[in-house]
């Protein structure tokens, strides 16, 4: 077995021999830490009958690791000076397959159809580029995709915001969309230290498990996130003024307060105060006024 791509020595070899610059735009912090790469692994559980998908290889150190543990690897990397290095680094791993492709264009479904046939448990592992956290959880949580869930190492910051619960201050909109659609919890936290180049912030693996159905059942799905997205508009203000002033309510204030007294939640409350259950309560007794 070769040595592992992630120590510092061989990293810093195959960077220069391929003449490797990082490029901050594409938010590139590779791990060179063999503990934390088999810690991050082990988080997701993979078998010899797992198909796993990656985004952003790099040079391919968490790649391998997923490699030793599962039956397939796809991995998205959009970053085309690192296509000549993977098929180098990655060469004894027949069953890793790179895209050139940046994840938030690809249809991802598409790929697991072609990529993963016959495979029924499938986990997205990845150390993402912190610029585009978000969006890419998102997508792989709103695309219904037959995927068991997702590890990944982002910044620490994000997955406090991902995990959080009601009535803390991390709590917000993202945590309640990435909630509604997986269990999310926190795995492990990472130093600055284990990435070359360091970042300047610190680092989670938060595990996502999807949810076979929602927490809730409403109306209009759209309808709940609009409902969630204006209660935190701003921050500072109660339920009843980010409601009036992000939904088209000016016109029905007593309509509004009657629904208030009708589902007993408090207009003075503020939204990070309010669980998803009573963000669906509060959603399906607005719909009618907005019709």
């Amino acid at each position: 077995m070769m040595k592992d791509i992630s120590n510092p020595q061989s990293m810093k070899a195959i960077l220069k021999k391929h003449g490797f610059t990082f490029k901050k735009s594409l938010g590139q912090n590779f791990l060179i830490d063999r503990n934390i790469l088999n810690n991050i692994v082990a988080q997701a559980n993979l078998t010899e009958h797992t198909g796993a998908i990656e985004i952003g290889p790099g040079i391919g150190s968490l790649t391998e690791h997923i490699a030793r543990q599962s039956q397939k690897v796809v991995a998205f990397e959009i970053d085309q000076r690192l296509l000549p290095i993977l098929s180098e680094t990655l060469a004894p791993y027949p069953h890793v397959k790179v895209i050139h492709s940046d994840i938030l264009e690809a249809d991802v479904n598409k790929v697991i159809q072609e990529e993963f046939s016959g495979i029924e448990d499938i986990m997205v592992v990845a150390n993402l580029p912190y610029y585009v956290t978000t969006p890419i959880i998102m997508k792989l949580l709103t695309e219904k995709l037959p995927i068991r869930g997702i590890v990944c190492m982002i910044q620490k910051e994000v997955a406090d915001r991902l995990a959080a619960k009601p009535g803390t201050k991390e709590y917000n909109s993202l945590s309640i969309a990435v909630q509604y659609y997986a269990e999310a919890e926190t795995v492990l936290k990472v130093p600055k230290t284990v990435f070359v180049p360091a970042p300047n912030v610190d680092s989670a693996v938060i595990r996502l498990t999807l949810r076979k159905e929602p927490p809730v059942q409403v109306q209009d799905e759209d309808f709940l996130f609009e409902v969630i997205r204006s209660s935190f508009a701003q921050r500072r203000k109660t339920l009843w003024n980010n409601l009036l002033n992000n939904l088209p309510l000016k016109e029905k204030r007593e309509e509004l307060e009657k629904v208030f007294g009708h589902i007993e939640i408090d207009p003075k409350r503020r939204g990070e105060t309010l669980t998803i259950q009573e963000f669906a309560k509060l959603a399906d007794a607005l719909a009618p006024l907005l019709k």
